[in-house]
């Protein structure tokens, strides 16, 4: 018996044919027929029922379709651990990040991973914090980068990169740049320009807001930072971002909110437990980030 012949076992009976088996395992039609035709040979048994339009498991192949999904799982297992061992991470890795990230630090730490590691074949998303978050919590995402309001998220280990009180940013000659010093209230007579709902940093203006007994008329939102900077530098409103977010751009006047108390984080996030690949990915991160607060 043979890992490969029970990987096209398991292939047959998860796709219900042998045309969608070779295409997933990367073999023709007819090798996959073949070799599943000598397993059933070695076990005295047949395990799949070709006599319909679809392939089932027999009664026999029902019986043997967890001990082989154990086995191959297990094999992997074997792998993952002498790969760690040796360093030679190999697989896929998903990993999330907030819409429209600029953030270099993440890109570096994911550019020292991948040489260090090329066997491992890198995917990024974008998406909201509480997408993000809730993709990594039901494995579709092994790890990601977002904005929230909270240290700790439910069923998430987390690693705070960042944390930063709101900041505005006004086109020159803007009202708000007499108010000394600008309170939450005065912000929200304006205009705001913001990120949109379920991002970290709305979720902190909201909050900010509920707790004062104030709304924020959103007058334009979008997913990107550098976006509510330019709409705010063009007179449209107010952004309301974080003072690392607005550092260096054009025609923009920065100003610290005086009272808001809350702070906006920037986490690395991943489920507990993970793999060698996982946590081999947030350290080179972490590692990245502490390098970039490093002066000189």
């Amino acid at each position: 018996m043979e890992m490969r012949q029970l990987e096209y076992f398991v292939a047959v009976a998860e796709e219900g044919g042998f045309t969608r088996a070779a295409c997933r395992v990367h073999i023709s039609q007819s090798g996959v027929s073949a070799q599943l035709r000598r397993l059933e040979r070695e076990l005295g048994a047949e395990l799949i029922d070709r006599s319909g339009r679809t392939a089932t498991l027999t009664a026999a192949g029902r019986a043997a379709i967890e001990p082989a999904r154990a086995a191959l799982a297990g094999a992997a297992g074997v792998r993952e651990a002498v790969d760690a061992i040796n360093g030679m991470l190999r697989g896929e890795l998903a990993l999330g990040m907030v819409t429209g990230c600029e953030i270099a630090p993440l890109f570096d730490g994911i550019a020292q991973f991948g040489a260090a590691h090329p066997g491992v074949a890198m995917q990024l998303v974008e998406g909201s914090a509480d997408q993000l978050a809730a993709d990594v919590r039901s494995g579709a995402l092994d790890a990601a980068l977002l904005g929230t309001a909270e240290r700790e998220l439910p069923g998430l280990e987390s690693a705070t990169i960042v944390s930063e009180e709101l900041a505005v940013a006004v086109a020159p000659g803007h009202p708000l740049l007499e108010c000394d010093p600008l309170t939450l209230a005065d912000v929200v007579a304006h205009p705001v320009i913001c990120l949109p709902t379920g991002t970290g940093i709305r979720t902190v203006l909201d909050l900010a807001c509920g707790a004062r007994g104030l709304a924020a008329a959103v007058a334009l939102q979008a997913s990107a930072p550098g976006a509510v900077a330019d709409l705010a530098a063009r007179g449209l409103g107010v952004a309301v971002l974080t003072a690392s977010m607005l550092a260096g751009r054009d025609g923009l006047r920065v100003r610290p909110i005086a009272d808001t108390g809350e702070r906006a984080l920037l986490a690395l996030v991943w489920r507990p437990d993970p793999g060698p690949a996982v946590s081999e990915l947030i350290e080179r991160c972490r590692a990245a980030f502490g390098a970039a607060r490093q002066p000189g």
